[in-house]
């Protein structure tokens, strides 16, 4: 029997997810949270399995809650289940420590099947996601080697760039110079392959950067 933690902000998702699990003999879930916050707290309280992991949740967004448990309890094995088909998250979720990545829209037996993988200990990610990483990977697009390798800092600028914040305000708020803003700026076009502001704020906005701010709120 694989123990399962959902944690999801949308109940009738968690609702949902429970009763199709359920409905597994190998699957008991065993514990449901709507923030990353009580889902670190539950990963501690009853020691599931697999955690199914949503992204932009409230109070505690996925992937630091992801990082706090993989930290607490690495025996803990995390499936991150998002609508984002992004690359972004996709490197960010590997190096905060889940074990697979899975979209929303797939059906259920896949669902199944990915946390059977996991919990024994193999990883497990989307065929949709891994066929176009693969794909701008054969096509020598940047993007797939660079979008997990930004710093905490150039993320900051990113996020308030695409806030519409000027160089000289993105300096104030972050008590730097408008220099180094603007090398910030360099290197997150040089790393995204990007070569405006305007890219660099339809990157964010596309990546869901901006709603991965607003759940940590």
């Amino acid at each position: 029997m694989i123990k399962l933690l959902l944690a999801d902000d949308h109940t009738i998702l968690r609702e949902g997810l429970e009763s199709l699990l359920s409905l597994n003999s190998e699957l008991s879930v065993i514990g449901k949270a709507s923030n990353g916050e009580e889902a670190v707290e539950l990963a501690g309280k009853l020691k599931p399995d697999v955690i199914l992991m949503d992204i932009g949740m409230p109070v505690l967004n996925g992937l630091k809650a992801t990082r706090k448990i993989k930290d607490l309890y690495p025996e803990v094995k995390i499936l991150i289940l998002t609508q984002y088909e992004s690359e972004y998250y996709f490197f960010s979720s590997l190096q905060a420590g889940s074990s697979g990545y899975i979209l929303k829209g797939t059906n259920v037996a896949e669902l199944i099947s990915a946390v059977t993988t996991i919990h024994e200990g193999q990883i497990y990610f989307s065929p949709v996601l891994t066929q176009t990483i693969l794909k701008n990977f054969v096509l020598g697009d940047k993007l797939t080697a660079t979008q997990g390798t930004l710093s905490p800092r150039e993320l900051e600028v990113l996020k308030l760039l695409a806030d519409g914040c000027s160089n000289q305000e993105i300096a104030d708020q972050l008590f730097v110079s408008v220099k180094t803003v603007q090398t910030h700026r360099y290197h997150l076009m040089e790393k995204l392959n990007l070569h405006s502001r305007t890219e660099l704020v339809k990157y964010a906005i596309r990546e869901g950067i901006l709603i991965l701010e607003d759940s940590e709120r």
